[in-house]
């Protein structure tokens, strides 16, 4: 517990300057607009505002970039309150009781509920995060090669299977990603491979341009149709932004059963928020006195799902932190961000870099504090965004886009591999492909064939070493189990 705290106080010590307090309030107010409006979400707001941590040092990046993704998360709901459209996925839940509040003139009680509910989720998901990340830690400093070569399989294997969609297509976006990871220098031997002649993919593809491809300007593309689309809403019908004390009693234990909830999901790769916040919709409604108001402005059937979603944000923290493996779409773009400062997530960050990694999970709270005070005074001001036409918010995206691609090397020719990748993700998105498996290949694919490349070596060929470490063995049998629960789930579906 003595250590806890003291690595506690290390973090406190960074998050609480002046600089990174400002940047915590500066990238919670973003994220918030970014994951109010439909279409975005925390994945494509922290792809499009990468540019602003540009020059800052790793933890006040870090921070930035963890205050927008939980911007984002508290911003989500506010569309789906107000207009019955889900800021992205994990805002779709919302919906179900958040638009019905709206319509019985409880407008000002849901956009209240839900702002307490994503403090309070995300405060407990802090706590969770604090006595998990050191054991973790600890923990994977023993890996080997073997060991993180299986953890990698296992990332890969849980991200294609517990995604939604179809299996195949999910493996077909992993090996698209492993592919491009493979472009450029061979670490180990220095052979050039899969440039085809051109220069400029001597040093492999950039993760940050086909992160602002694939997010960013992909949905530039896929929402064209929609220049001259318009929301209407009437914030004077909001009233007060505020909960009585019966409203916050009926969520007192929804917001505590979801939270750790939320949490645990978010810790499984590829699992997500939009699958937590329909668990715990689904619990609450099954555990509820009176579960036919669900679905007809239930406040606690908003509560639930805003208290899962912002845990589950700080649960996709752990892996990314502790293995350096990204637990969400939205941490592989953080990963792949850091990885361009210099900053490589994983178990050594805590031993060589506890300010970052302590500082971070310190600014957690420090920012769902920040949060609330945005998201309640400056609820009905923050809801007019929503009323901005796309054929103003498009070409806002799309530039801030391009800027970002510029800088990340100052060469052109990234302006080439951003269109192809949003082209790319766009005919993914028209063929149901999900873009996680091919993400999280992409970033991890280095380690991966690194790994696995280290790991014959010491064996002289032999598979048999992945079967030799009871680490190595759990993670293989983990990864096979969740793809036999896949098959048999999809078959049961099926038929």
């Amino acid at each position: 517990m003595d250590v806890i705290f003291e690595n506690l106080s290390i973090g406190f010590a960074t998050a609480i300057t002046a600089t990174n307090i400002l940047w915590v309030f500066i990238g919670g107010l973003l994220g918030t607009v970014m994951g109010m409006l439909p279409g975005l979400g925390p994945a494509t707001g922290v792809a499009i505002l990468i540019p602003i941590t540009y020059g800052m040092n790793p933890s006040t990046a870090l921070i930035t970039m963890c205050a927008v993704y939980y911007g984002a998360m508290f911003g989500g709901s506010r569309a789906s309150i107000m207009i019955n459209t889900p800021g992205d996925a994990s805002a779709i839940v919302s919906c179900f009781d958040g638009y019905p509040m709206t319509k019985n003139g409880e407008a000002g009680a849901a956009l209240a509920i839900s702002a307490i509910a994503s403090f309070i989720g995300g405060t407990i998901g802090m706590v969770f995060l604090v006595f998990l990340t050191g054991p973790i830690a600890a923990a994977a400093l023993k890996f080997g090669p073997a060991e993180m070569f299986s953890l990698m399989l296992f990332a890969l294997v849980a991200t294609i299977t517990l995604a939604e969609g179809s299996l195949l297509k999910g493996v077909i976006a992993m090996c698209i990603g492993f592919m491009l990871s493979t472009i450029g220098i061979d670490p180990l031997t220095g052979i050039i491979r899969f440039t085809f002649g051109v220069e400029e993919l001597q040093d492999g593809i950039d993760f940050l341009v086909v992160m602002i491809g694939v997010y960013a300007i992909c949905e530039v593309f896929k929402n064209y149709k929609n220049l001259d689309t318009k929301y209407s809403l009437d914030s004077r019908s909001i009233g007060k932004v505020w909960v009585s004390w019966a409203q916050f009693k009926k969520c007192i234990m929804p917001m505590l059963r979801s939270s750790p909830l939320g949490f645990f999901v978010g810790v499984l790769p590829g699992m997500g928020a939009s699958i937590a916040t329909f668990m715990s919709y689904a619990m609450e409604k099954n555990l509820s006195k009176t579960p036919e108001k669900f679905g007809k402005g239930a406040i606690e059937g908003l509560a639930a799902p805003e208290a899962a979603n912002n845990s589950c944000a700080a649960g996709a923290m752990v892996p990314l932190l502790t293995l350096g493996i990204p637990g969400s779409g939205t941490t592989a773009v953080m990963l792949g961000a850091l990885m361009m400062l210099g900053v490589r997530p994983g178990p050594i960050l805590f031993s060589q870099f506890p300010e970052i990694a302590w500082g971070v999970i310190a600014s957690i709270l420090i920012g769902n504090i920040i949060l609330v005070i945005i998201n309640l005074p400056l609820a009905i001001p923050l809801v007019q965004l929503l009323k901005i036409p796309q054929r103003i918010m498009l070409p806002l995206i799309l530039g801030m886009g391009f800027m970002g691609t510029y800088f990340l090397n100052y060469s052109s020719f990234d302006f080439i591999l951003v269109m192809a990748f949003a082209l790319g993700g766009y005919i993914f998105s028209k063929l149901e492909i999900p873009l996680p498996p091919l993400v999280l290949a992409l970033i991890l694919g280095g380690t991966t064939e690194q790994s696995f490349r280290n790991s014959m070596s010491l064996s002289d060929g032999s598979l048999a070493i992945f079967f030799q470490k009871p680490i190595s063995v759990t993670l293989i049998v983990l990864a096979a189990v969740s793809l036999v629960y896949s098959l048999l789930k999809r078959r049961k579906y099926a038929s």
